[in-house]
Order: C-alpha cells, then sequence, then structure tokens
C-alpha cells in the first residue's frame, strides 16, 4: 500500500466484529512497529499491553464507558515510566510522552495497513486503569486504543475535515 494513501485514509473506528480476534501473528506485527519506533537517546521507555482474555477485558472495558469499545476484542495499553525517559538538561522537559505518542502511532498505522482498526482514547479512566492492571508506581498510562477488524459491511466515511497546507506550513 501507498504509505501517503494509508495516512489519508486512516479513520477512528468505533465499529467493531466482537467475534474476530486477530491473530497473533498480525498482533506482533502491529506492536513491532511500535518496537521500532524512535525514542529520545533510544531510551524506550514503554511497555505494550495487549488486553484480549476475557477476564482482563472485563476488568479494563469499564474504563471507558461507550458501547463500541466493549466490542473490539483486544485493547492496547501504552504504558510508559517516566522515571527511564530521557530528560533534557537546560528545562527539565521529559520526553516520555512524546516517546509514546511516537510508538502509539507507528502502531495505529501498522494497524491500518493490516486492516485493523484503531481509535486513539484519551477519555479513560486512569486510576481504574491503574487498579486494573496493577501497575507499579513509575507506570503511567499514556492511551488506549482498541484494535480489531470492522464488523462486516462497515464503510469508512472518508470525509477527513483538515486545514489546508497553506494553513499550518510556513516556509523560513
Amino acid at each position: 500500500m501507498d504509505f501517503y494513501k494509508l495516512v489519508k485514509g486512516r479513520e477512528s473506528i468505533r465499529n467493531y466484529d466482537p467475534q474476530r480476534p486477530l491473530h497473533r501473528e498480525t498482533l506482533n506485527r502491529i506492536l513491532d512497529a511500535g518496537r521500532f519506533a524512535p525514542s529520545a537517546v533510544n531510551f524506550q521507555p514503554w511497555r505494550f499491553l495487549v488486553i484480549s482474555s476475557p477476564e482482563m477485558l472485563a476488568k479494563v472495558r469499564p474504563c471507558y464507558g461507550r458501547d463500541w469499545f466493549s466490542d473490539a476484542p483486544h485493547i492496547l495499553i501504552v504504558v510508559g515510566f517516566r522515571d527511564q525517559a530521557w530528560v533534557r538538561k537546560y528545562d527539565g522537559y521529559n520526553s516520555l510522552e512524546t516517546d509514546l505518542t511516537i510508538a502509539l502511532d507507528h502502531m495505529i498505522l501498522a494497524a491500518e495497513y493490516e486492516g485493523v482498526g484503531t481509535c486513539w482514547v484519551g477519555a479513560y479512566d486512569p486510576n481504574l486503569l491503574r487498579k486494573a492492571l496493577s501497575l507499579k508506581e513509575n507506570e503511567v498510562v499514556y492511551s488506549i486504543t482498541p484494535l480489531g477488524y470492522p464488523k462486516k459491511g462497515f464503510k469508512k466515511r472518508g470525509d477527513k475535515k483538515r486545514k489546508r497546507l497553506e494553513e499550518v506550513v510556513e516556509f523560513l
């Protein structure tokens, strides 16, 4: 697939087939895209949690109360370690969120390439996730996305609204 077509065609999916889990090989290719993402000083301050078992899905799904979220056969949770990320000496900037953003974006684009739907979710209950996942004190949940194939007959909208290039780019 052409990379630019992939980027332009990717949409947030809110319609999953709960009866069609991903094969482990497909999941591994998606996760590998995140593993190969760049991070500041190559510290790789992350952990990728794939929630697939019915028991863990039951614990994690209440963190985001949308019906469509409960249909996804997998939930990918990106966890980071703030104390393991690079810190800029001039102002104390910690690269964790940037590193995790790049990793999740790589995985979302890989999922699109595989025909797998995703939806970047930030409006989750972090305390519920922290408890459900038994996270350590230094672990931070950055973002989550469902992973799954869209239901049969689902059609993408294809009507992305974006500012024109001239509105967001300045050549100096």
